[in-house]
């Protein structure tokens, strides 16, 4: 893909589709990787949620950015801990942001996946690359590992 990969700019048709996603996940009609996630903003102290897709394999359970530093990213970095819902079901989570090495297999699964199709554009790295090269730009798609939760029944 190149250097000239995209930034993102979330623009007024892209906060429309957030918020279709956000609340379709809130009635449990996605694909079983889409959650709502929920952080409290570092300054605001509001609650803001946002469409995540999560990937969950044998290594573990991870939140990726694929945007990059965006907001979600600032909040569970300072607090360490969000929401994810998905139907009637509701998750605390801590997390853990992952160094480059755990990151990458996590972004190049991310990446191999219809989602790419979106995301694509974001990431230097094809879904075909070797986990190097998703290595070498880990540092722009922040990884976070779900370390705890507890799930409830709303």
């Amino acid at each position: 893909m190149g250097n000239d990969t995209k930034v993102f700019r979330a623009g007024r048709l892209r906060h429309t589709f957030d918020a279709l996603v956000e609340r379709l996940a809130k009635y449990g009609w996605v694909p079983s990787d889409v959650w709502a996630l929920t952080t409290r903003g570092r300054t605001s102290g509001l609650l803001r949620t946002t469409p995540v897709s999560l990937i969950e394999n044998e290594q573990g359970r991870f939140l990726v950015a694929p945007y990059g530093e965006v907001g979600w990213v600032r909040n569970i970095r300072k607090d360490g801990f969000a929401t994810l819902r998905q139907g009637g079901w509701l998750e605390l989570v801590s997390v853990v942001e992952v160094g480059p090495e755990r990151a990458a297999p996590v972004l190049r699964e991310y990446l191999r996946h219809p989602r790419a199709a979106v995301v694509g554009p974001y990431f230097q790295a094809a879904p075909d690359s070797p986990v190097e090269a998703f290595r070498d730009e880990a540092h722009r798609h922040p990884v976070f590992e779900i370390v705890r939760s507890t799930t409830v029944r709303i």
